[in-house]
């Protein structure tokens, strides 16, 4: 088995695979999940500069963390200095995360009309001042995540990734689409490979890892320190474990069987329950559920069912059902 343990600054992490930041998905139900499926590196969605600046009691709320999630990233968006610098130093001092992430890569529109996200990708000066500032105010790693640039006449991962490292970011991860591609089209991993070869800090490789094979050839084709998973581990925390596997062993695990993802349906469900209450967690676990059941044989009438859930009872009755029928027809053709 190789050891792929690997460090941000001070922080030892166990192993290469890295979650992405997810808005409205990477809350502690989520994060709990992945870290229990073997993630070695969890990040949180990302917060605002000026939520924490402004001490918005829900914002706050989402930096509560459990003993069990380290280690953890906590990632901020904004553009304005002043008030990165107080988000920054507030999750440095008053929160229990590892790692500071500054957001350079988000494409939603809201987000880069207020000049963050993957709209700093535009202006390197003044992302490298915001890096800068934050890395002089704090005590924990700061890493940035980024694009490979605004759209395909603006590929500028390389300079923007050396001035993040100038500037004293202690990691940077590469999401390998431009801003303009969304999350559309394919991921162009000889971005990250460039940036890899041009930097000394660890690179973090982001960008179309649906299975095992892919994060071993990611690592592979662009010499990255780690990959981070995105989508790919929506309904299917499994991935984490069987690219850890892979990773350290160079061998497969099986997919997970449906009894396994009804299983760990409800206890997501459970978790965001207590998280959230049963009337906002169930609503939020809507669109979870739909993950966790994708590929299972009619799967558009179940997910049409699950998409109208409104409480726990509802949808252990509905996987339930589900089960049942599938049981019954597998004795009807035996």
């Amino acid at each position: 088995m190789k050891n792929n343990s690997w460090k941000i600054g001070d922080v030892t992490i166990a192993n290469r695979v890295v979650i992405a930041p997810m808005a409205g998905i990477s809350n502690q139900a989520f994060r709990y999940i992945c870290k229990e499926f073997g993630a070695g590196l969890i990040y949180t969605e990302m917060v605002s500069d000026k939520a924490l600046y402004y001490q918005n009691v829900k914002t706050l709320g989402m930096t509560q963390t459990l003993k069990e999630e380290h280690p953890l990233t906590m990632q901020i968006f904004g553009s304005d200095v002043e008030s990165m610098v107080y988000a920054a130093k507030l999750l440095d001092q008053e929160t229990d995360c590892d790692i500071i992430d500054i957001n350079m890569g988000c494409p939603v529109n809201k987000v880069v009309k207020a000049g963050a996200g993957s709209a700093l990708m535009k202006d390197p000066e003044h992302a490298a001042k915001i890096v800068s500032a934050v890395v002089a105010a704090v005590k924990k790693p700061v890493t940035v995540k980024m694009r490979i640039g605004w759209d395909e006449t603006c590929i500028n991962a390389v300079p923007f990734a050396l001035a993040m490292e100038a500037a004293g970011a202690s990691a940077v991860a590469v999401h390998a689409r431009t801003r303009k591609q969304m999350y559309e089209g394919h991921s162009d991993w000889r971005y990250i490979k460039a940036v890899k070869e041009a930097l000394h800090i660890p690179v973090i490789g982001n960008g179309d890892i649906h299975t095992p094979q892919d994060a071993q050839r990611m690592l592979e084709e662009t010499g990255c320190d780690a990959v981070m998973i995105g989508r790919g581990v929506l309904g299917d925390p499994w991935l984490i474990r069987q690219c850890v596997h892979a990773l350290e062993s160079g061998e497969e695990l099986p997919n997970a069987a449906m009894e396994e993802k009804f299983s760990l349906a409800k206890e997501h469900a459970r978790r965001l329950v207590d998280l959230k209450g049963e009337y906002v967690g169930i609503r939020e676990m809507r669109g979870h559920a739909a993950w966790y059941v994708k590929g299972l044989p009619n799967s558009h009438r179940l997910k049409d069912r699950l998409a109208k859930i409104e409480s726990m009872a509802e949808l252990e009755q509905i996987l339930g059902d589900y089960a049942k029928e599938q049981e019954n027809e597998k004795k009807a053709k035996m």
